[in-house]
């Protein structure tokens, strides 16, 4: 199975089991190119087969996509890891279609919430050990060993190592070793502090020779420089420096002194915010016990007007999450027991004036969801809630009144981080449904903010935009500067706002402002390459026949819908005057485009004041939800309408999965959804 001549490879086995498979209700997806980088990838695929094979929506599918690909396969198909198979439908059906695998192999399935698993048959002996001279058992071996106890909890804790096991890790290291595969076994044995000094000092030696000025290549220095601190080795702290970053605070802080807090303090300070956190733990294990009183000490150091941007911010974020590691070493909570701590803990934190002002509104920020969640945890188990959280119930009712009554002058004329991760920041659309007065001046705010950047400037005007509050004011604020910073690439492809230039173009034609022709004459250039995706978005301004014909022509020519189907929905609503739901309608009963871009598209314009953009139904969060609900009961609307809007509720995480919807349901919002399910079970 090493690929040699005449001999087949791993892949080409694979392969050919793979086209062995399927019938019975279950069918497997051709192995992937290049082009399946997502798991959502895979699923519009299945649903692309299943249309081109009349294929029912329910049958259940396998695949595998390009990222898992590369992981897995090396050079001439060698198998180097595990293979992860995603699938869709029926678990119990996927699990019998794969089977046991090809001859020589193995899936491993861990339920319907993970990937199958495909990996290579190895021996063992009787101690459980491999043969050295065999990488895929060596491999699994030290899989098996580098698997925490608890994967979430930090600083992650591994189970001891048997006698065999040890002896087995340190004969590895004894005599000429190869760097390399010497990284693997380093860090199973450090995992449990037992790397020897003899071992560490070589393992150093070989180190700064063979990596010099690339020291983070080698994948065993995290354990290395844990050992070196643990030792006291004389060269260190030499490797700490070289090292550097927030990769080397955070193993620094796993071995904590005054002299590694005074460093990572330093880098701090300099604008390594993912610092942050290990410098709250330094602070707390070397010279403050009381967490409030260490996070108070370096908040007092992040505010001012030479501190990092979005410093405390990651505090803010931290400081939960830190006590609530502590808690859970401490008390043996698990990870999804702790998030009632952690939501008790967030009140607590927001409402404790020894913190500074600044960090306990970041904190409400994040605390304010969560409210609900601990009054009915503190409800629903009473007495038991003690066990969970260390506080009683009374006591967590009391905090959450008090939060209350100091929630709205904490957050009033605030918003979201704009820099976090899209995912986050999508999960808080749903906040900005109706707008507020406030909310309308801190997003005109933003938007003048020389500071906010593509995405941040892709949502806030977005909001102004479709809610009709967008004016003159933000179109003059960004005319100096689009040019500038509105002209770069920036992928919206997971997000419900469009890109700014978009949506800047189309506010500008609404208004017959003068930057108008300038934008237009942009968008008409050849380059660059990445705006011909976009530019027939544009079309949303300022509406005519003629713009949408073009846009028709495009849609029904198949081409790269980045919003395109919406927009058009969106403009023939405008010029009909009609609701969009009624346009997305006709589609519905009297058109050929495949039902999940009708889905998509006819709960995307269900609220033409927050269209969604996302490229798919998003199942995780709450804006999906409620336009899935709110097409199914439209009385306006076809009966095939309101069955894909119920359809498409049926298969939201909300009813399924809750625990992955963003920002998480109450045990209420779970039940009243189910209910409403249950009543329309025969619709």
């Amino acid at each position: 199975m090493t690929g040699r001549a005449g001999t087949p490879s791993d892949l080409d086995n694979v392969r050919a089991w793979w086209r062995t498979l399927g019938g019975d209700g279950f069918v497997v997806l051709p192995p992937p190119t290049r082009r399946r980088e997502l798991q959502e990838d895979g699923h519009v695929e299945a649903a692309e087969l299943f249309a081109a094979r009349d294929l029912e929506d329910g049958t259940s599918y396998a695949y595998w996509h390009w990222p898992s690909h590369k992981a897995a396969f090396g050079r001439a198909g060698v198998l180097t890891g595990e293979l992860l198979l995603h699938w869709g439908g029926d678990h119990a059906t996927v699990a019998a279609g794969l089977g046991a695998g090809p001859d020589g192999y193995r899936v491993i399935g861990e339920g319907p919430r993970h990937a199958f698993r495909l990996d290579l048959v190895t021996r063992q002996d009787a101690e459980g050990l491999p043969d050295p001279e065999d990488p895929a058992g060596v491999r699994q071996f030290l899989d098996r060993l580098g698997t925490p106890l608890d994967p979430s909890l930090r600083p992650l804790r591994h189970r001891p190592l048997t006698d065999a096991e040890t002896r087995w890790l340190h004969d590895r290291l004894r005599g000429p070793v190869n760097l390399h595969a010497a990284g693997q076994y380093a860090l199973a044995l450090e995992h449990r502090d037992a790397l020897t000094g003899d071992e560490t000092s070589a393992l150093h030696e070989l180190w700064r020779e063979l990596y010099e000025g690339r020291l983070t290549e080698w994948a065993g220095w995290p354990a290395l420089l844990h050992a070196l601190l643990r030792h006291e080795h004389p060269g260190a702290w030499e490797a700490v420096a070289a090292v550097g970053g927030y990769r080397a605070a955070a193993v620094v802080a796993d071995v904590p002194s005054e002299r590694g807090l005074a460093l990572v303090r330093e880098q701090a300070l300099a604008g390594e915010l993912l610092a942050i956190g290990s410098w709250l733990r330094l602070r707390h294990a070397v010279r403050e016990p009381d967490w409030v009183t260490a996070a108070a000490a370096l908040a007092a150091e992040l505010t001012g007007p030479d501190t990092p941007q979005g410093a405390l911010r990651s505090l803010a974020a931290t400081l939960s999450m830190t006590v609530t590691d502590e808690w859970r070493a401490a008390s043996g909570v698990g990870y999804h027991e702790s998030r009632a701590f952690t939501s008790l803990a967030g009140l607590r934190f927001a409402i404790d004036e020894r913190l500074p002002h600044e960090l306990r509104v970041l904190i409400a920020a994040t605390a304010a969801e969560r409210l609900a969640h601990v009054r009915e945890e503190a409800t629903r188990l009473g007495p038991a809630y003690v066990e969970l959280t260390g506080t009683d119930a009374a006591e967590a009712h009391a905090v959450a009144d008090r939060f209350e009554a100091a929630r709205d002058g904490l957050l009033a004329g605030t918003g979201p981080d704009l820099t976090v991760y899209e995912g986050a920041l999508t999960g808080v659309w749903h906040r900005y449904r109706t707008l507020d007065e406030a909310d309308v001046r801190w997003l005109r705010e933003r938007v003048a903010d020389e500071g906010t950047g593509l995405q941040g400037l892709g949502f806030c005007l977005e909001l102004l935009y479709a809610h009709g509050v967008a004016g003159p004011a933000e179109v003059d604020v960004l005319v100096p500067r689009w040019k500038k910073t509105l002209t770069k690439q920036y992928r919206t492809t997971y997000t419900e706002w469009r890109h700014p230039l978009v949506t800047l173009t189309c506010l500008a034609l609404e208004l017959g402002h003068p930057v108008a022709d300038d934008l237009l004459a942009w968008w008409a250039r050849p380059k660059p390459l990445w705006k011909n995706d976009l530019r027939l978005l544009t079309h949303l301004g300022a509406p005519d026949e003629a713009k949408a014909d073009e846009l028709w022509r495009f849609v029904t020519g198949r081409g790269h819908d980045t919003g395109h189907l919406m927009t058009w929905v969106l403009i023939r609503a405008r010029l009909d005057g009609v609701h969009p739901l009624l346009v997305a309608d006709r589609l519905v009963t009297g058109s050929e485009l495949p039902d999940h871009a009708l889905k998509r598209v006819l709960l995307g314009v269900a609220d033409p004041a927050q269209p969604l953009w996302h490229y798919s139904v998003d199942d995780l969060t709450r804006p999906w939800w409620e336009r899935a609900r709110e097409v199914a009961e439209d009385p306006r609307l076809s009966a095939a309408a309101r069955a894909l809007g119920l359809a498409v509720a049926r298969e939201h995480c909300l009813v399924r999965q809750s625990e992955r919807v963003r920002p998480a349901p109450t045990a209420a919002e779970v039940t009243a959804a189910r209910a409403w399910l249950d009543r329309h079970a025969g619709a």
